[in-house]
Order: structure tokens, then sequence, then C-alpha cells
């Protein structure tokens, strides 16, 4: 295709870019056509793409052409045109990498930004091709670019225009793969260790609604993935679940540390309402991790492969146990409060890890986790977990979980009881009688089909 450049020069750059396009689309085609594997886009047409698309000069003393945002918007709208009209799922994703793949330069800016802008209209406009190709794209790119794009959406659809939030929400059912990189990403993002990178409302009732309408939404990455091949350095994880567990365990202390934060985050929203939020997606994230026993055992990797990593849950430890050391220094928490949202935090990790690796999720031994959370307060039912070994339910109605004192908010219990009238439930333990998997972090014995018929209240 380099043969086209002086063809280019003299155009504008609007009937320039969508020539080029038309080109790129032929180009791919034939190239998928051949059967060349791994088909591969030359660099004379990236640097094609970099000059009449993204606008990077050729070299310094070139003049630099730029569009006017109407000429941007036609662009946009014709490259979704172009995406939808394609029926080649092969030749979509080349396009979309020869567009977007970054490459180490000085166009990886325009780049991002272009891209940011694209998939933000096929939100709007519901062009499913071009958000599945993103969502191969946040698959294969590294995280640090991957937040920036999820922060363009968060932005566009929960922060600028009040109720723009439900077009993002709509695209569930249309696209699961790209919202379960986007959860993915935007638990990356919004880590809690700051008030700017605290989830907004809007988003965390988006992402609440998205996964008690289906909660494998969260594995489709995992379940559409072939496990013979690696994934990139520094990409995002392949399932959101270790984002969803820092969300849950430091909710309960990040969204108090200060009225001025609730007010903030919260808006006319009562502070119940996001305590509800959250004792709503850890409900989900449990219910998550007790699909897995079966899925993995379908693909043959059942106590084989790790879906939440040990170093992230190291983080996450680290990360709570600065966060009480700051939760003690604030005034406005009296200290009675600070000690009830410790407990309940602890109280959701402790059941994340048991779950986690009753399911085959975690794969590590109780010595490891006693050594990520040997600067944690003492709690309960963590100790319970920590200590070991595996505890089984006398009534196989009620979910394999040790009981939390925080029913209202940590919800494991088989009703809706108040936390002062919450019975204890019977415990007894047996030594697993499950041959291990591993030999080295075996995975812990798992009762299916147990239900979860607690909802919170509000």
């Amino acid at each position: 295709m380099g043969d086209i450049r002086q063809s280019l020069l003299p155009r504008d750059v609007l009937s320039a870019a969508k020539e080029l396009l038309y080109h790129l689309d032929i180009y791919i085609s034939n190239l998928v056509q051949s059967g060349r594997q791994p088909p591969q886009v030359d660099t004379k047409t990236l640097e094609l793409v970099e000059e009449f698309i993204l606008h990077a000069p050729k070299d310094r003393s070139a003049l630099t052409r730029r569009m006017s945002a109407l000429q941007e918007l036609q662009l946009l709208e014709i490259m979704c045109s172009c995406f939808q009209e394609q029926s080649r799922d092969t030749v979509r994703q080349l396009m979309f990498s020869a567009l977007f793949s970054l490459q180490g330069n000085q166009a990886d800016d325009s780049r991002m930004g272009l891209l940011g802008k694209l998939v933000s209209m096929a939100v709007a406009v519901g062009r499913v091709p071009i958000l599945e190709c993103a969502a191969f794209w946040l698959q294969r790119t590294h995280r640090a670019y991957c937040i920036r794009l999820a922060q363009v959406l968060v932005d566009d659809y929960c922060s600028m225009m009040p109720g723009s939030v439900l077009t993002l929400q709509n695209i569930h059912s249309a696209s699961p793969r790209f919202c379960c990189q986007f959860i993915t990403a935007v638990t990356t993002l919004y880590d809690f260790t700051s008030e700017e990178l605290i989830p907004p409302l809007e988003l965390l009732q988006m992402i609440v609604s998205w996964i008690q309408d289906d909660p494998r939404i969260v594995l489709v990455t995992f379940l559409n993935t072939p496990l013979s091949g690696s994934q990139p350095v520094s990409s995002l994880d392949l399932t959101p679940l270790g984002g969803l567990t820092r969300w849950c365990v430091k909710a309960p202390l990040g969204y108090r540390r200060d009225k001025k934060q609730v007010s903030v985050h919260c808006s006319s929203e009562s502070e119940q309402e996001v305590t509800g939020l959250f004792s709503a997606l850890h409900l989900s994230v449990l219910q998550v991790f007790m699909l897995l026993p079966n899925l993995l055992k379908e693909k043959g990797i059942f106590g084989r492969l790790a879906l939440l990593q040990m170093d992230s849950l190291a983080s996450l430890t680290s990360d709570l146990s600065r966060q009480l050391d700051q939760a003690d220094k604030h005034t406005q928490i009296s200290a009675a409060d600070i000690h009830v949202l410790t407990q309940l935090a602890l109280d959701r990790l402790a059941q994340a890890l048991q779950v986690a690796m009753a399911s085959g999720a975690l794969l590590c031994s109780r010595e490891d986790l006693r050594a990520i959370c040997s600067r944690l307060p003492h709690n309960n039912l963590l100790q319970l977990v920590l200590s070991g070994p595996v505890m089984y339910y006398n009534n196989i109605h009620t979910p394999p979980l040790a009981f939390s004192p925080h029913a209202s908010h940590s919800p494991i219990a088989s009703h809706p009881i108040h936390p002062a009238h919450a019975p204890h439930t019977p415990l007894t333990t047996h030594p697993s009688p499950h041959p291990t998997s591993h030999p080295q972090y075996p995975a812990q014995p798992f009762m299916t089909g147990l239900p979860f018929p607690f909802r919170p209240s509000h």
C-alpha cells in the first residue's frame, strides 16, 4: 500500500483518511484471503495510518495536518460504518489492530485519543463490532493504556451528563466480552488509594446491576480465551475477580474516611444505599466464585489455574493495613465506628479467601495466607480461615461460609436476620476427602449447588 501515498497527499484530511480506510479494508481482506499465517500488516501501511488518520507528521519538517471537530466526527462515523459493514471478524480485528495497536512512538497519544472517541461513539450508537474489537484490544494491551480508555468512558457516561450511564449500562447484553474487560479495567483504575480513585456511584450501580443480572459476565474473557496462549506481560487480569474483591474489602473504610468524601461520591444518595450496593457486590462476587468448580473441571484445570493471584491479595492486605492506619487518624469517625468498619472489611476478606480456596480460584497454602495477613488486626472469621482446616456445614442448605456477625453487611446467612438476633451456625470440621489436584497448592473441597437466597434489605 506504500504506493498510494502520493495520491493521498493532495486530498483534504477527511477525504484522505476515508480513502486510506477503503484501501486498508481491501489490503487486509486480501491478506487474510492469501492464507498467510499469521497475517501481519506491513510497516509501510502502519506509517500511512499514522500520517493520514492519526496525523502524525512523517518527518519533523512536514506540516501537521489537523482535522476540525466536525471532520473528526465525520471520520468516526465513517469508521463505525466501516467496521459494521465488514462481515469477517478476522479482517475487523486486523484493521482495528492496524489503527490502534500501540507502537511505542509519538503517534500513540493521537492513537489513544481517537480510540477513546471511537469506542465512546460505538457505545452511544450500539456498534457491537467495534466493542468486540475493543474488548480484544483491552485483553492484549498494557494495563496503563487500558485504564486510560476506561477513564474516557467513565468520564463520558458517568460524570459529564446525568442519566447517560444508562446508555453504557444497556450494552451488557450486546457485548458481554467488552463489559467484562471494562469491569476489569475500572476495578484496576479505581483502587481506593485516593479520593479521586474511588469509583463513582453511577459506575458502582451499573457494575452491580450487570453482575446481578448475569454473574457469568465477569468470566466471559476467561471462558473464551485459549489457555494455551500466555497473557501479555502487564496486561489486565484474566478476570475482574481480584479487582472486585478489592472493592468490596476496601469499601467500608474507603467510602467513610471523612464526611466530605461521602458527600462528594454519594451526592444526594444515602450512605445506606452505598453500603447496600457493596453488600450486593460482595454477595455477587462470592456467587461467581461458587460457579468456578464446575467450569474449571470442564476445562480440566481445577486446581491448576489460579484466577485470584497471590500478588494481588498481598497488595490488597498491604493496602488494607495502611487504610486502617489512616482511619485511626481521622477524628470525624468514632473509634467504635472504625472498629465496626474494620471488622466488616476483615469479614469480607475472610469470606472471599475461604470461598476462593474452596472453589479452586486461589491456589496457596494456609502459611502463605498467614504471611500476607500477618499485619492485619484480629478478626474471628479471618482467624478461622487462616488456621483451617476446611469447614463443612451440618445444614446442606447453608452456604459453605463461616458465620459473620455482620449479616446485614455481609450477606452470607440463609435468611436476612438482624445481626443482634443472628444465631451461630454450627460447624464441623473434617479432613479433605478429595485427592489433591496440585501437589503444592491443593484445591480445597467444595460443596456445589448451594444457594445464596439472601438479598440485602435497604
